[in-house]
């Protein structure tokens, strides 16, 4: 594990400073000048200074790394990874993956324009389930891939990681994006075994994040998707040159209550989709078998957040406008 160098200072800062309520009045503590701060953020925390005893790592202190190889003793609920994988963000919203057999993305639903990761999960271990100043987890992914998240379909459900040589997370942040790089070396499921390197990157503008997907060999069945929940229909559509569609749903599927809105939306090339089908827990996307890296996007919009979309209409205005940009260039990141 490598310590992380850039971006230390801020991580620092808003871990120290934060923000928090006062009465009913949220009160910012992190300087108003935020031109030196950068505008998007990933990272990548664990604990040191305790021990394994079995499948939980005990005591010790979170430390941001840069890089990470997963000890074999890791899994779900080890207590050993800050919000138990790598998060990303930028000033509308924040995502992270369940680095272990899961594999899923979940939501973090963000009430402030200013970047929180760093601060999140800092005062127990699941406290971002629980309503605060800078917002929470929103999504319950289950048995899900929760949001763009990949996996295997096969034998009619999805395959996640549960059979994996080696995984290694690597963080990077920059002025124009910041990135997490994920590693699954011998990974296994039915009779094959692959390798296979995922980025997921988020940029300045816009609540989506750009995920590529590389095989060292084609796979039938590799997939992405939406978790769904019942009674929250899907929409489809395709743009008319037909290079780019999407598939999206809207409605009352949050773990905030049953009232409280989220949008979300997967964006794919139609080229590289075999099929577009119901699997058990998600709406799924399923690629064509290829060995050629596979790109898609996927985005999180909740009504909570500041200047939020409200409506299924303006989300599905904004989730067009998406789709256009797409046929046009190609690409959503400017």
């Amino acid at each position: 594990m490598k310590s992380i160098s850039k971006y230390l200072v801020f991580s620092l800062l808003i871990a120290a400073f934060g923000c928090k309520e006062n009465g009913n009045k949220e009160e910012r503590l992190i300087p108003e000048d935020t031109t030196a701060q950068p505008q998007t953020y990933a990272e990548i925390s664990v604990k040191t200074g305790g021990q394994w005893e079995g499948r939980e790592y005990v005591g010790g202190t979170f430390e941001n790394v840069q890089e990470l190889t997963l000890p074999p003793e890791h899994t779900d609920h080890s207590y050993y990874i800050r919000y138990e994988g790598p998060g990303w963000e930028n000033s509308q919203v924040g995502y992270r993956l369940y680095l272990d057999w899961r594999n899923a993305i979940d939501v973090f639903g963000k009430k402030t324009d200013t970047l929180v990761l760093p601060q999140v999960g800092q005062d127990g271990f699941d406290s971002y389930h629980e309503e605060a100043a800078w917002g929470m987890d929103i999504l319950k992914a289950g048995k899900s891939l929760g949001i763009g998240s990949y996996g295997r379909f096969m034998n009619d459900s999805v395959a996640h990681f549960r059979n994996v040589g080696n995984t290694r997370a690597q963080i990077s942040n920059s002025e124009a994006s910041s990135e997490v790089r994920i590693e699954y070396s011998d990974w296994a499921t039915g009779t094959d075994t692959v390798d296979l390197t995922t980025m997921l990157t988020i940029f300045p503008e816009g609540r989506f994040t750009k995920a590529t997907l590389d095989l060292s060999e084609p796979l039938e069945g590799l997939t992405t998707g939406i978790v769904k929940f019942e009674n929250i229909e899907l929409f489809q559509k395709q743009t008319e040159g037909g290079e780019w569609g999407y598939i999206a749903t809207y409605g009352n599927q949050t773990l905030v209550n049953d009232q409280d809105k989220l949008g979300m939306a997967l964006f794919y090339k139609t080229g590289e989709v075999k099929e577009v089908k119901e699997g058990p827990h998600d709406h799924l996307v399923i690629f064509n078998e290829t060995a050629e890296p596979v790109t898609y996007y996927f985005l999180a919009a909740w009504e909570q957040e500041p200047g939020g979309i409200t409506t299924k209409e303006a989300f599905m205005n904004e989730i067009d406008e998406h789709l256009n940009k797409l046929q046009e260039s190609g690409k959503l990141e400017e």
